[in-house]
């Protein structure tokens, strides 16, 4: 009987339904040092835009109307700040930072939630897992205009604006 030396069982999905999951055509975005810092089921110039600012709207949690985007931030949040705008108002922005560069690339405009506790899975990438609950305890958070880029290295193309 011949000696067998391997076995391997071929595993194919072309058959499978697709998922909402699978269907998705994700993007990453990056900072200007390169650092990815957004992975997004829609691309950013798609999103609606705040007048204020320029900012990009990133709805974070359903609402009755539209569902939330599915998305993962890599960002340290920071204090907030009283932000003074064009307009002469103001207002509270809770920031979030690159983690390399600490640059600013996101914010909300409502405190994020109070002492967030990780689940224990959560808590093997604490300062992931306390950002995710941080930004999804708001119902939009904001992408500051010219912070990320689609190209890793590149700066973008509204950076200088």
């Amino acid at each position: 009987m011949p000696k067998v030396v391997s076995r391997a069982a071929v595993s194919t999905s072309q058959d499978a339904q697709s998922t909402p999951s699978s269907a998705a055509n994700f993007r990453v975005y990056y900072c200007i040092c390169g650092e990815y810092i957004l992975i997004i089921d829609k691309p950013l110039p798609t999103l609606p835009k705040r007048q204020t600012d320029g900012a990009t709207i990133v709805q974070a949690k359903d609402t009755q109307e539209f569902p939330a985007k599915v998305f993962k931030l890599n960002a340290t949040p920071m204090e907030p700040i009283l932000y003074e705008r064009q307009d002469g108002k103001y207002e509270r922005q809770w920031r979030y930072t690159c983690p390399r560069c600490n640059l600013p690339v996101a914010y909300q405009t409502v405190p994020p939630a109070s002492n967030p506790q990780p689940s224990t899975k959560q808590r093997q990438g604490s300062t992931t897992a306390l950002t995710a609950i941080a930004i999804k305890s708001s119902t939009y958070f904001y992408i500051i205009k010219g912070a990320l880029s689609q190209i890793q290295g590149q700066a973008p193309t509204d950076a200088f604006e």
